[in-house]
């Protein structure tokens, strides 16, 4: 039995992978995906968006990675709240 080659491209889509890594937390301050660094907003719209915005969203991604390594003061911060 042969397959059609119509039926093959329909399950065969060029679109930009999402970059979820199943890690989803988001961070208090940032507001970002602990695991993805996307915002709530482009979660949520993300099978939606066309493929140059989800490039344009994954171009950023490595930028908002230093967000979540600032240290955010640690024992000495904790003690100065008490």
């Amino acid at each position: 039995m042969t397959q059609d080659p119509a039926s093959d491209r329909i399950w065969r889509r060029a679109e930009i992978e999402s970059p979820c890594v199943k890690i989803c937390v988001v961070h208090p301050e940032t507001r970002l995906c602990t695991g993805c660094l996307r915002s709530i907003d482009e979660i949520a719209q993300w099978s939606r968006l066309t493929p140059d915005a989800r490039r344009a969203i994954m171009e950023e991604l490595p930028a908002r990675e230093a967000r979540h390594r600032v240290r955010r003061g640690g024992r000495a911060a904790r003690l100065k709240k008490g």
